[in-house]
């Protein structure tokens, strides 16, 4: 392996791994965000605050397993595909010494 793919494979790990630390921290501190609490009432009582949930829709359970079936299918044709590839690429050497 020469000196270019070896710099070519680190910028490429480095340019990932940056991309994922960024990517936790903007899902870091939407997870870590929170309401301040409410100010005591009378009595230094605090007040429930009314939580109305209303579920008007949803994804039903087989429509997710099939879209993880669908996504683990593209993924075994996609590395079996990549494989294939990485094997066409081999240089094959021929013995010549007769055995």
């Amino acid at each position: 392996m020469n000196a270019m793919k070896k710099i070519r494979r680190c910028l490429s790990v480095l340019a990932v791994m940056g991309g994922a630390l960024l990517a936790l921290g903007g899902a870091a501190s939407a997870a870590l965000a929170s309401l301040a609490p409410p100010d005591p009432g009378q009595g230094g009582v605090v007040p429930v605050p009314a939580v109305h949930t209303i579920v008007t829709g949803g994804m039903p359970g087989w429509q997710i397993a099939l879209i993880a079936a669908g996504a683990a299918v593209v993924a075994a044709v996609i590395a079996i595909l990549v494989d294939r590839a990485r094997v066409a690429r081999h240089i094959v050497v021929a013995r010549t010494d007769g055995s």
